[in-house]
């Protein structure tokens, strides 16, 4: 995909959440996520912080002593105080904006709602179609980096395969499932597990109790 295609996948997953969001009710608000230690109004919060500029972010990097993940938590914890009517009004507000945080391209905010977008519907039993082309995309971009999930070196041993497109990475047994699943994967998700097959799938479910999802579930959110 290019940068035009992800914008767009972006913008319409902003819309759909949003939507999502104006369905919830006051128990759903407070539904564990797929984030451990996480609530779905703290990961809708976390959403509405992807305009968040260079001043503010630092200030939050500062107050929360140079740690990106407690950053990144601080962050959502401050911003859930905020009434839940304001987050779908923020995600629309986005849309049509090709803005990201300090230092980040356009990858990095497909891959927050793509993935934090399950985060939320999965633990409330809502279907959430994933759109697969823009799922390899995030998986191939972020297989190989580091923080924050370090997925080429967490699973190595283990070759994913997609089952309904032509995406593949890593060598060892075979773990196959579709793309969407494979996403969540790689980023620590053990939700992704009933959707796999394969040899490797035995090994993988041992890792996954160490392999945390999200940028920061080491960190649990102050309530």
């Amino acid at each position: 995909m290019n940068h035009d295609e992800v914008w767009r996948t972006i913008d319409a997953e902003r819309l759909s959440m949003a939507d999502l969001f104006d369905d919830l009710s006051e128990a759903e608000w407070q539904t564990p996520s797929l984030c451990a230690g996480w609530r779905v109004r703290d990961v809708a919060a976390h959403l509405t912080l992807a305009h968040t500029g260079l001043l503010a972010g630092t200030v939050a990097l500062v107050r929360a002593r140079g740690g990106p993940n407690r950053m990144i938590r601080d962050s959502a914890v401050r911003q859930a105080r905020l009434p839940v009517e304001r987050y779908p009004v923020a995600l629309r507000g986005m849309v049509g904006s090709r803005r990201t945080a300090p230092f980040l391209t356009p990858f990095e905010p497909l891959v927050d709602v793509l993935v934090h977008g399950q985060d939320i519907a999965v633990p409330l039993g809502r279907t959430r179609p994933m759109p697969t082309a823009a799922a390899a995309t995030a998986a191939t971009r972020f297989w190989p980096r580091g923080w924050p999930w370090y997925a080429e070196r967490k699973l190595r041993g283990l070759r994913l395969v997609a089952t309904d497109v032509s995406w593949t990475v890593g060598e060892g047994r075979l773990v196959e499932g579709p793309m969407a699943a494979l996403l969540l994967l790689v980023t620590g998700r053990a939700a992704a597990l009933p959707m796999l097959s394969g040899p490797g799938v035995p090994e993988l479910a041992a890792r996954l109790p160490s392999y945390g999802g999200s940028h920061d579930v080491r960190q649990r959110p102050a309530r």
